[in-house]
């Protein structure tokens, strides 16, 4: 079946019965008639019923009325969350388990392991069919599901990294770490700076690098939220995933310069300039590419799953938010799971050009069509998403550290890995 897009906001939603504007339903901190007598709180971000767009915000805002139309005597008092995601988090999380925080809330995906492990989060399998949660992506089905498969979450839409590759000079896609050096080499031979990727102190660099060693098989944490990367086969893991970054800069098939990006954009204007050959960046470049390059250049570049050390090894980073309940409420968990669904994770997600967590969905919208997209669902199924562990920022941050220091060559890779686990391993000590 294929759903077409349409939003409107009709007459029909644009007042009720008793002759209440949507205007009236709808106000900067409520959803549903303010005299309602049940109440639900809801802590989202404000990227979407909340959006400073016009056409995001109206769409969102008449799914929200469609869906309130069916619960008559209920509300939402929205809750808005700030920039600071980890700070957010955390406050979220102390305030649920004081008595004191919202009945449903989105949850950054890094965070939600924090959530399930404080045994916070009330089931949802009664607004699922089996079949939705199968259809799941395997990385978002383990990611919201406790041991006993209870649904606790449902991750409403995803992001990864590819890698981009201008195909007049590269065209068939590397599948290899040697692959990608080769390829890069090519391109630094025809004038072009190689292969780029975010090398500078900050989560990108770590984000980006990590596939690398999720593809052998590493972890970074046990299932206690202990560090172990640099424990028996996961240190000679992140020992070859680091050697391959260096190995690249040392070939000349990366330039030096890797360590001072910090940022995507940086990749769109060298496509721009002319000077980029490959680089690795997140599947919304795609779009911005097309909106910067001229057609015929734009037509150059194409998108393919990132290399792993062999053909047969491959993982890309994700992304996201879910959505969860608190509550002990019955009817609140229904409109907190029908909202994580029924606006999000399908229209919502179509209208907005998000990845969906489901394959199935791929299929579903016409906003789906395109090459990229079955590229990104095709990656996908290798996604591994970052462990919900509270050491987890504290790793990131020594791993920006550590690739900086041996991509500049002020640290040999064992030193730097052992520098960064007793750096990881004194944090984890003051938790």
């Amino acid at each position: 079946m294929r759903f077409a897009l349409a939003y409107p906001l009709t007459a029909a939603l644009a007042l009720t019965a008793s002759g209440t504007s949507a205007q009236d339903l709808i106000t900067r901190d409520r959803v549903g008639p303010a005299d309602a007598p049940n109440v639900m709180t809801f802590r989202l971000t404000a990227f979407d019923l909340y959006s400073s767009d016009d056409a995001t915000r109206e769409f969102f805002e008449e799914r929200f009325l469609e869906l309130m139309a069916e619960y008559p005597d209920w509300r939402i008092e929205t809750q808005l969350q700030t920039d600071n995601i980890g700070q957010e988090q955390a406050r979220m999380l102390e305030q649920v388990r004081a008595g004191r925080g919202p009945d449903c809330a989105m949850i950054d995906s890094s965070q939600l392991g924090l959530f399930k492990s404080a045994g916070v989060l009330s089931p949802m399998n009664d607004h699922f069919t089996q079949d939705q949660i199968d259809d799941l992506f395997p990385f978002v089905r383990d990611g919201v599901s406790d041991a006993d498969g209870n649904v606790l979450a449902w991750w409403w839409f995803t992001s990864l990294q590819v890698l981009y590759r201008d195909a007049s000079l590269v065209p068939d896609a590397p599948e290899t770490w040697e692959d990608l050096q080769a390829a890069a080499l090519t391109t630094v031979e025809a004038g072009r700076e190689g292969v780029l990727f975010n090398g500078g102190r900050w989560e990108g660099t770590a984000f980006d690098w990590l596939p690398n060693f999720w593809a052998q098989g590493g972890e970074l944490v046990d299932a206690d939220g202990r560090p172990v990367f640099n424990e028996g086969d996961n240190r000679d893991k992140m020992l070859a995933a680091i050697n391959f970054y260096k190995d690249l800069v040392d070939a000349g098939a990366a330039p030096s310069r890797v360590t001072t990006i910090i940022n995507y954009d940086e990749f769109n204007a060298a496509a721009a300039a002319g000077t980029a050959g490959l680089f690795i960046g997140g599947n919304w470049q795609y779009g911005q590419l097309r909106g910067t390059l001229s057609e015929d250049d734009f037509a150059n570049w194409e998108l393919s799953e990132l290399p792993g050390p062999t053909a047969d090894q491959r993982a890309t980073g994700t992304g996201g938010w879910t959505i969860g309940a608190f509550s002990d409420d019955a009817t609140a968990v229904e409109i907190c799971a029908r909202m994580a669904y029924e606006i999000y994770a399908t229209e919502g997600n179509a209208f907005q050009g998000l990845l969906p967590t489901s394959a199935g969905l791929y299929d579903d919208y016409d906003a789906f069509d395109g090459l990229e997209y079955d590229a990104f669902a095709e990656a996908l199924v290798n996604g591994v998403a970052r462990p919900g562990a509270a050491i987890y920022p504290e790793i990131s941050n020594q791993l920006q550290v550590l690739l900086g220091d041996v991509l500049s060559g002020s640290a040999t890779p064992e030193a730097a890995l052992d520098a960064a686990a007793a750096a990881v391993d004194a944090a984890y000590a003051r938790l």
